[in-house]
């Protein structure tokens, strides 16, 4: 059974990560999507809530399991006997980046990592631009699953409420 690991913050998800998921659920057996947990990081989203979106957006792939991990990926890898990591990328930028994690998940424990390129259609989603865009209390249900957009939307509604001044249509 070959089974990999996809890890990423999510926060929030979109439909590139779920182009990303959907692809390696039809390539491998087995599909763990490691929603990650940094102390050190400010999410919109806490690590449960990320962990839910996903696995209500992945309901369809039987063959994918979400769990949350604070940690090196190469170690969550192991402790699933994964084959390897998968990895999405958008363009040049996000190759050398994944490409400078795998040589260190590679040197650390031997693990590969394999490299899927999102599809056209969500080579220009980016959970920042997807936040941005929300913040400002534009339509993001292109870019996203519709309990995302609603999360959204309640987020950054309930921060305009607190804080009149960040919003810029706000005639306050």
């Amino acid at each position: 059974m070959s089974t990999v690991v996809c890890v990423g913050s999510y926060d929030p998800l979109t439909y590139g990560h779920l182009d990303v998921i959907d692809r390696a659920a039809h390539l491998f057996d087995r599909v763990i999507v490691a929603v990650a947990k940094n102390s050190k990081k400010n999410y919109l989203f806490d690590v449960a809530e990320r962990a839910a979106f996903i696995t209500e957006a992945t309901e369809n792939l039987a063959n994918v399991q979400v769990v949350t991990w604070a940690g090196l990926a190469c170690d969550l890898a192991a402790r699933y006997q994964a084959k390897a990591l998968v990895k999405g990328i958008r363009n040049s930028t996000d190759t050398d980046s994944e490409m400078t994690q795998a040589f260190a998940n590679r040197q650390l424990s031997g693990i590969d990592t394999v490299l899927i390129p999102t599809s056209p259609e969500n080579a220009l989603i980016s959970s920042s631009v997807v936040k941005e865009i929300a913040a400002y209390g534009g339509d993001v249900s292109g870019f996203v699953p519709p309990q995302v957009a609603q999360a959204l939307q309640k987020v950054f509604a309930t921060s305009s409420e607190n804080n009149p001044s960040s919003n810029p249509s706000s005639p306050l």
